[in-house]
């Protein structure tokens, strides 16, 4: 179809409209951008200046802060160095005083020692006619007195040498008691061991206090299997959850208490359960025994026992005498005796066996007669030990008579392991007593500052206050707590006691 020329006058208009009023809108959005952009630069210009005028200010005050911090530097400075120079000042000043007292001083000694020569000058010539006057006197020269003088020192000091012999002498023949002593007190320091509690019964806990009725069984025919099996009394009461072994074997309580212990472990009480159980911890104890036997014969370094010595040797793991352990008593007992023997040249080998071996009764005590000396003697002899060691077993407790010294050793040896502080409970108490006794006696007297007991008794050291006491003093206080130990208490041996008088001078260098 053809188009008119109306329309396409109207389509020229109207593209002609549209690039006029697209021109005109770019022209618009053009000077809205320069605009925009002229606003934008005024703003960051003005910020800027803002900014610059923020710096400046901080600038200046950081200037101010940084004259003031000089000013007030340079002020402490100042006033640091007027502190230092009326300090120089016044040490200047206290040099002048000083060096003007030493001027004083060197005048007045120079003063003193001309008095000096001459007072010696003057003490010379009086000497001099002392002397003159003493040879007119006397009728002799000066070197005349001079060995008069020296015979006189001579014959005094024969004769003090001749008191000195004498109390050497003395002191000789006191060595060997002090020797003795010493002996003894040397190898008591070098054997210690603790003690134990003794008792006569056993106590065995329970998971529970419904075990108790188990453990007794129905009309009693638990606890009385048990107490015929073990022959040990079981006392069921209301302490809670624990049973009481009483007997006074105590390897049979042991079993008891082992056979008690595996029988509430694994439940089933019953009498068959029980003899069964009670035979089987019956065999362990005697493993147990053997085994401590053979440790104790060669911790006590006494080899070559018959197999049944061992064996009674191990019974006595579990016997107390006096709260000591009978086997480490006795451990304790052989090793004293082959250091005594060592020390006085006895036999250390025979000493060591009737150490080991002297309460070897007490295994069997129980069930034979006697004492248990005598029954530890005929013991050894059944098994082949030697008659020297057989009579230092017998008679340790002289219920026969000593055929040796290594009799006496092993008599002595005993006593020390029995009679030491803490080895057994009483004596333990006595020996702590015996030491606050001391003490007390000690501090009772006038100018006694402090005092020790030490050496398990066997000596006190005093401490004196020096100003309240001079050395005739401290001599006549040591006398003095002497006599009153002796008259108050009991005690084995000898204290000795030792007054320490200290005096200490004491300055600064300044």
């Amino acid at each position: 179809m053809p188009i008119s020329s109306e329309v396409l006058v109207w389509a020229l208009a109207a593209l002609l409209v549209g690039v006029v009023v697209g021109y005109v809108g770019r022209r618009f959005m053009a000077a809205s951008a320069v605009r925009h952009a002229d606003h934008y630069a005024e703003r960051i210009i003005a910020e800027a200046r803002a900014k610059q005028k923020e710096i400046v200010l901080e600038g200046k005050d950081e200037v101010l802060q940084a004259q003031r911090a000089v000013e007030e530097e340079a002020r402490e400075k100042r006033a640091d160095l007027q502190r230092q120079e009326r300090l120089l000042l016044d040490r200047s000043e206290s040099l002048d005083r000083k060096i003007e007292t030493l001027e004083r001083r060197e005048v007045a000694f120079e003063e003193r020692v001309r008095d000096v020569e001459s007072e010696k000058a003057r003490l010379a010539e009086l000497q001099q006619q002392q002397v003159a006057e003493l040879e007119r006197a006397s009728g002799l020269t000066a070197g005349e007195a001079r060995q008069s003088l020296i015979q006189m020192i001579v014959d005094d000091a024969q004769a003090e040498a001749q008191q000195r012999v004498r109390e050497i002498e003395r002191h000789a023949q006191d060595e060997g008691d002090e020797r003795a002593r010493r002996i003894l007190t040397t190898v008591m320091q070098r054997i210690a061991a603790d003690h134990t509690s003794e008792a006569t019964v056993t106590v065995v806990p329970l998971p529970s206090e419904e075990m108790k009725g188990r453990i007794i069984g129905r009309e009693g025919r638990n606890i009385r299997a048990l107490e015929q099996a073990t022959g040990v009394d079981l006392i069921i009461d209301d302490t809670p959850e624990a049973v009481v072994l009483s007997g006074f074997d105590p390897v049979r309580r042991e079993v008891a208490r082992m056979a008690l212990s595996k029988l509430i472990s694994d439940g089933r009480i019953h009498p068959g359960r029980i003899e069964e159980t009670v035979a089987k911890c019956r065999a362990e104890i005697e493993a147990v025994m053997r085994q401590a036997g053979e440790q104790a014969a060669y911790d006590a370094a006494v080899p070559g026992l018959h197999p049944e010595l061992v064996k009674l040797l191990g019974r006595l793991k579990y016997r107390t005498s006096y709260g000591q352990n009978v086997l480490n008593h006795v451990v304790e007992t052989a090793r004293l005796a082959g250091l005594l023997a060592a020390e006085i040249g006895a036999n250390v080998a025979e000493s060591k066996k009737g150490g080991l071996l002297h309460d070897i009764g007490k295994a069997v005590d129980h069930e034979v007669e006697g004492p248990h000396a005598l029954i530890g003697g005929d013991i050894a002899s059944r098994y082949g030990v030697n008659q020297v060691v057989c009579n230092a077993i017998a008679a340790h407790h002289q219920e026969v008579e000593q055929e040796s010294v290594e009799a006496t050793v092993v008599q002595i040896a005993d006593a020390i392991s029995a009679s030491r502080p803490g080895a057994r409970g009483e004596s333990l108490d006595n020996y702590v007593k015996r030491l606050d006794d001391l003490q007390q006696i000690a501090l009772a007297f006038p100018g006694v500052e402090r005092c020790y007991a030490i050496q398990a008794g066997r000596e006190i050291r005093i401490l004196v206050r020096p100003e309240e006491m001079d050395d005739l003093a401290s001599s006549r206080l040591a006398r003095d707590v002497v006599k009153k130990i002796e008259e108050q208490l009991q005690y084995p041996g000898q204290i000795k006691v030792t007054v320490i008088r200290e005096t200490r001078a004491v300055d600064y260098a300044r």
